[in-house]
């Protein structure tokens, strides 16, 4: 999900505070306000050692095990705590990471690691460590929910010590293998045998630059920097000047408080999805820009839900005027989607949705649920066998007060349809629980973000939760055999095939994209670079004031 801030992918994201579900392997290209880059700024001042880095995130990241969540927030802080065997440069391009060399087809991997890595408490990290972070994701038995996005299920890995090597058999084709099985957080030592160890921030066993030191849930985390850290992206070490001696991590729900305490210098770094952003961009505030898919609609078709009906689902979609919601939630700054893809720069390119969303078209929505046996009730409320259309519609309040608004639209939008549309404002740890959990919901605007095609697959697709992560039900044919037919091609060779399997669910409305927003990382006595939806550890410098 995540966005799923899926990519981790899972999964988002992120100093990216819109993103819950997220799939964390993207790169997005910083825009950045006064500068570009974390060199150094013009009023910035010098570079300074011995500083704390704080910034926001608008809601607790929950579970912090890298193998067990999707979600963007837990996500963006793990970015911290541990490393992938390869980095993704700006245009894609894989570099260094744990790993220094590598190759790949659909179905094997190998990596060679770099000499001399540790883990956090000093002990060294080996190749039988990284395969059994894969050969965790991989086998079913522990439903990691990396498995299918980044890992295939089945997939097991052979770790040679002595030549520093790992590789890997893929469960499944893997278009983007060396992509997905590259971007898994590492963790290493002994969180490997205690994954509860894992799920408070894995003390002792990071690879990343940072290690936690205290974790207040609901509050704040705190992270402390590895002076011995050499295997950053870029080549760039731990003892670098200007790199915060600490991080701290808090836990800000309000966007009007976290601009306050940016503009007060109480915040290094927050990101703004409202109406704030002006008054920070007023203030010529340094930010680095991340492209979230704040509109997009997912519709449970489990059971006896509204959304099973594919009629029921076309007269929601048609009753709602898709770009008013998305310029709402997206306080005028964002733009249309072009598919379910969205982490720059996507491994395919194209436009999957434009021609296969119907328009807005009250009459034919109208017409759409009468022949679906709804018919019109007292105070105009649609009925089938004396049952109400009532829908709940769940919202990230992560997301900012905008996604409020742009629900409270679609509400009233959906009235004028003959639909009630109760309101269901969550968290990201409550979003992540009710979808892939508890599964009582009708509607969600929870966005998912990507950078594979490959990625969106277990989502849309295969068993449903608690086996899978299939949350909407998804059952659409077309899409399955296409995803076949594209999954056995290697990298861009099969993207016509992922384009077609897009539009086949969207046409199907099985997911429904239609606003992408441009969410800034808004930053103040410090400068940073993001990518893969989250600021990269390695690349903060912060300033004296």
């Amino acid at each position: 999900m995540s966005t799923w801030d899926v990519g981790t992918k899972g999964a988002t994201a992120h100093a990216r505070r819109a993103l819950p579900l997220v799939a964390a392997t993207a790169v997005l290209t910083a825009g950045c306000g006064g500068g570009s880059g974390p060199g150094t700024a013009a009023g910035e001042g010098k570079l300074a050692d011995g500083k704390t880095f704080t910034m926001a995130y608008a809601s607790d990241p929950g579970n912090l095990d890298p193998a067990k969540t999707v979600m963007s927030i837990a996500i963006g802080i793990n970015r911290y705590l541990y490393d992938p065997l390869i980095h993704l440069d700006g245009k894609g391009e894989p570099e260094a990471g744990l790993a220094q060399k590598w190759k790949a087809t659909t179905k094997t991997a190998t990596f060679t690691l770099r000499p001399g890595i540790k883990c956090s408490d000093g002990s060294a990290l080996t190749a039988s460590d990284v395969a059994a972070n894969i050969d965790y994701i991989g086998d079913p038995g522990n439903k990691s929910p990396l498995a299918g996005v980044l890992i295939q299920p089945g997939t097991t890995a052979k770790a040679d010590d002595a030549r520093r090597t790992v590789t890997l058999t893929s469960g499944a084709p893997d278009a983007f293998l060396l992509r997905n099985a590259g971007s898994v957080p590492i963790a290493c030592g002994k969180g490997l045998g205690d994954r509860s160890a894992l799920a408070k921030g894995g003390k002792g066993s990071g690879t990343g630059m940072f290690t936690m030191t205290e974790a207040v849930t609901g509050d704040h985390y705190t992270l402390t920097r590895r002076k011995d850290h050499t295997w950053g992206p870029g080549g760039s070490k731990g003892d670098t000047k200007g790199l915060p001696d600490k991080v701290t991590i808090r836990v800000i729900p309000n966007e009007t408080t976290a601009a306050n305490l940016l503009l007060s210098g109480e915040l290094n770094a927050s990101a703004i999805s409202g109406a704030e952003q002006k008054r920070l961009a007023a203030q010529k505030l340094f930010h680095a820009d991340v492209q979230a898919p704040l509109g997009g609609l997912y519709f449970n078709q489990g059971g006896s839900r509204p959304g099973e009906d594919e009629e029921v689902r076309r007269a929601l979609v048609q009753a709602l005027n898709l770009p008013d919601v998305g310029k709402v939630i997206t306080n005028g700054t964002g733009k249309p989607s072009q598919g379910l893809v969205t982490d720059e720069p996507r491994a395919c390119t194209g436009d999957s949705v434009t021609g296969n969303l119907p328009g807005h078209d009250l009459a034919a929505a109208k017409s759409a649920l009468s022949k679906a046996g709804w018919k019109p009730g007292a105070g105009g409320i649609r009925t089938k066998n004396g049952k109400k259309l009532t829908l709940s519609l769940m919202y990230g309040t992560q997301n900012g007060p905008s996604m409020a608004a742009g629900a409270e639209l679609i509400q009233k939008e959906w009235k004028s349809l003959g639909a009630e549309a109760e309101l269901k404002p969550v968290d990201s740890p409550a979003l992540n629980s009710t979808l892939f959990g508890s599964g009582n919901w009708d509607v969600s605007m929870g966005p998912i973000a990507l950078a594979a095609p490959t990625q969106l697959v277990p989502f849309m697709s295969g068993p449903t939760p608690p086996k899978g992560l299939n949350f909407s039900g998804v059952d659409n044919p077309d899409y399955t055999a296409l995803v076949q037919k594209a999954s056995a091609k290697v990298g861009a060779a099969g993207c016509p095939q992922w384009q077609d399997a897009e539009k086949a669910l969207i046409k199907n409305l099985d997911a429904v994209p239609y606003y992408n927003s441009l969410t800034p990382v808004f930053g103040k006595g410090a400068r940073f670079k993001v990518s893969q939806g989250a600021i990269v550890p390695s690349s903060i410098r912060m300033y004296a004031n």
